[in-house]
């Protein structure tokens, strides 16, 4: 049975019905709330359930506390409304006019960045273009049935090709394009996806936090900034394991030397071989010591889970980043 959905504070209202999560009914009417990985796995799409009860569904524990649940919150992703509800959470405007669309791509090529990170170019249609906003993702879709998440590296003014990083986790996609895809395959892709997106309308100074291959969503909203001639100050922290994983090092070092980017590797456990005399540690931490009064920034962060969560839980709590101030992209477990 269908049921009413009130958004506060904008009295938004639209319908869910049949199986539909509250996105899913909030997107498909036109209505941009917050969200990230789609699956219960990041808290993005967190919110308040201000009246009515809703069917919680499937989510990662460290997403939604059982302590969130009792405050009133749920993970809009999931949870299916069994009444009509009221809820409370951000909406986004910038995407409202952001088609998400189907589309046919080539593989343009295929570029090996680390011995497990291959950068996948694809192009599409010559008479189409993805509209998109720097930060955003894209879920590729192949004729086997797979499906996968992947955030777009390359700036939005430079949409002739669309790149993506992926990291070989052993799932069925990586094995997929690792052993089996080659250049000149058809695949499709649906997109823009996310609200991992710079905004614009802040003049803060901005921190941008990556761990692993969550410098793809990174790197595309440096080089848009970049090319929006943007002057807040941005600072790059980099986390990886080791000196390897930083497969794009010399590209941030010439954002530092040519666009005043402040740039800032991080390495976890670097070995031997590495010879590295730069951070070491855990990338959050190295933030916090750089920066122990957030209160005048905006953080973006992207990468592992266990980085995004301790990000926001340390900065908030620790360095006064105000969590309004905080947005994030967790490459979730599911995904990958």
């Amino acid at each position: 049975m269908p049921c009413q959905v009130t958004i506060k504070p904008s009295n938004h209202v639209f319908t869910v019905s049949g199986d539909e999560t509250i996105l899913d009914g909030a997107l498909r009417e036109g209505f941009n709330i917050a969200y990230g990985c789609r699956n219960g796995a990041c808290g993005s799409c967190k919110g308040k359930l201000l009246d009515g009860t809703v069917d919680y569904g499937s989510y990662n524990n460290s997403a939604l506390l059982d302590t969130d649940k009792k405050n009133g919150y749920a993970l809009f992703c999931q949870a299916k409304p069994l009444t009509d509800v009221v809820i409370e959470c951000r909406e986004i405007s910038a995407i409202k006019d952001i088609q998400v669309r189907t589309l046919p791509c080539r593989v343009q090529k295929l570029e090996r960045l680390a011995p497990d990170v291959t950068m996948i170019h694809l192009r599409l249609p010559a008479n189409e273009r993805l509209q998109f906003l720097a930060g955003q993702y894209i879920d590729i879709l192949t004729k086997s049935g797979l499906r996968r998440s992947l955030s777009i590296a390359n700036a939005p003014h430079d949409d002739d090709v669309l790149q993506l990083h992926l990291r070989n986790y052993g799932g069925p996609f990586s094995n997929y394009v690792f052993n089996t895809l080659k250049e000149k395959d058809i695949l499709r892709l649906e997109g823009p996806l996310g609200t991992f997106f710079l905004r614009e309308d802040s003049d803060k100074p901005l921190i941008l936090l990556a761990s692993g291959t969550g410098f793809a969503p990174i790197k595309s909203i440096i080089e848009h900034a970049v090319h929006k001639k943007i002057q807040r100050p941005i600072t790059l922290y980099w986390g990886c394991r080791v000196r390897a994983d930083l497969y794009r090092h010399e590209l941030a070092e010439s954002w530092a030397r040519e666009h005043g980017v402040t740039y800032v590797p991080v390495l976890s456990d670097a070995t031997p071989e590495d010879n590295w005399t730069g951070r070491t540690g855990f990338v959050h931490r190295a933030v916090m010591q750089d920066f122990p009064d957030m209160s005048g920034h905006q953080v973006y962060a992207c990468g592992a889970p266990i980085v995004i969560e301790s990000a926001l839980s340390d900065f908030t709590e620790q360095c006064k980043l105000p969590a309004d101030d905080f947005f994030s992209d967790a490459f979730t477990p599911s995904a990958q």
